[in-house]
């Protein structure tokens, strides 16, 4: 089974345009379209009929929900963070990597330059994730 459609495990993809609405959805919720249309006005110049049609996707990927109140909708975030950086980060590997964990940590560690308080903390979670049957 590929790793981003295990059991529990979100499968979707979230546009970077779609990940900003996330965010403000998991700074607060329940909001009105129209406090997150405002809230990103001073840095995003998105039409409101954009927001609007990214929510409805959102909905449609089932990570946001709305629930009906007076004559409006307040959205939420139906999923966390972690959840999303998860399925994300399994899609990720997957279609850049083929799911192999190994040369994607190759490839990052030699692309940016670590302190030794990050390699110590690298090398800490990969000895509590090692599998010995696998020496």
């Amino acid at each position: 089974m590929s790793r981003n459609k295990q059991k529990g495990r979100p499968n979707v993809a979230l546009s970077p345009q779609e990940w900003k609405l996330m965010t403000l959805l998991w700074e607060k919720s329940p909001q009105p379209a129209y406090d997150l249309i405002e809230a990103l006005a001073p840095r995003e110049k998105w039409h409101p009929n954009t927001v609007r049609t990214m929510l409805a996707r959102l909905l449609q990927k089932r990570v946001v929900r709305a629930e009906r109140y007076k004559n409006l909708y307040l959205y939420s975030a139906a999923l966390s963070r972690e959840d999303l950086v998860n399925a994300e980060s399994s899609s990720f590997l997957e279609r850049v990597f083929g799911g192999a964990l190994r040369p994607a940590l190759i490839h990052f560690v030699k692309k940016q330059r670590l302190s030794p308080e990050e390699v110590e903390e690298m090398k800490r979670i990969l000895d509590e994730n090692s599998d010995p049957s696998k020496s």
